[in-house]
């Protein structure tokens, strides 16, 4: 009876250890931000505090300084907001055109111009950043939330584009041959065929494109300003900022406020993340 059930028991053993050490930081980071400074100065990384304080997320917040700027982390909070948003939006939706054509609507030369394409999967966005300040420059947009609304678009339309080619690849080409012979165009094809087949990939690129976007921080440090600086930067400078007494507890609930928005994407659209990512792997 033993042998037969110890694979599974040693499975899930492996599986709750595993989820353990993975989660060991975010329990050090919550039991911190909960903790006082003399909590803090007396216990130590893995105890519970003896009660909340959520003082330290108010500072965090509202009140904590980041560098001369002590308006805490609100204004970079709602910088990535404005920021990620719209950016979001404009990547998916150019990606599932740019698929679209590239699957569906094939031209001569079409395969080329994806495989280089491809290259800014693989580039490393190091190597954009000089020529990419210098665009934006010439656009009036240096140091702007619309700015790094563009670089975003522009640094997320190739891994967006090859997700929707992919993924239109595996749609029968016999119903847009169909809707052509009845008269449908480019864009009512788009609008009432793809699209409707698309929630899967949807999900998958915006999940993706958020994440990506949000926890970005060579875009927000290089290209923007004194007031469009993302919460990235902001958790940064915040951490960096150097005073009498270093309060811990403020740099985590800080760090935990920073990472929530990527975190609740994740636990509310997780299972469509999955379900997209295999949508097409098994065809029946």
């Amino acid at each position: 009876m033993i042998a037969k059930y110890f694979p599974r028991v040693f499975l899930y053993a492996v599986l709750i250890l595993s989820a353990l050490f993975f989660l060991a930081p975010l329990y050090v980071m919550l039991a911190t931000s909960f903790k006082d400074a003399a909590q803090i100065r007396s216990g130590n990384l893995l105890s519970w505090p003896t009660s909340l304080n959520f003082e330290s997320w108010r500072l965090a917040w509202s009140s904590a300084c980041t560098g001369v700027d002590c308006r805490g982390l609100q204004p970079y909070f709602w910088n990535s907001v404005t920021m990620a948003v719209p950016a979001v939006l404009i990547s998916t939706a150019w990606g599932a055109i740019n698929g679209y054509v590239l699957s569906l609507w094939k031209f001569r030369g079409s395969e080329v111009l994806f495989g280089f394409l491809l290259f800014g999967v693989f580039m490393p966005f190091q190597v954009v950043l000089l020529p990419m300040s210098q665009v934006l420059g010439y656009l009036g947009l240096s140091s702007s939330v619309a700015g790094l609304v563009l670089v975003h678009c522009l640094a997320g339309m190739a891994g967006t584009t090859l997700f929707f080619r992919n993924y239109y690849t595996a749609i029968p080409k016999e119903l847009v041959n169909a809707a052509r012979m009845d008269g449908a165009g480019f864009w009512r094809i788009f609008w009432r065929i793809v699209l409707p087949l698309s929630t899967p990939i949807l999900m998958v690129t915006l999940i993706w494109q958020f994440t990506n976007i949000w926890n970005d921080f060579l875009f927000g440090v290089a290209f923007s300003g004194a007031d469009s600086k993302p919460i990235t930067v902001g958790l940064n400078n915040m951490a960096n900022t150097s005073s009498s007494v270093k309060s811990y507890n403020v740099d985590m609930a800080a760090a935990v406020i920073a990472g929530l928005p990527t975190m609740l994407v994740y636990v509310l659209a997780g299972q469509y993340f999955v379900k997209g990512l295999t949508a097409g792997a098994v065809k029946g």
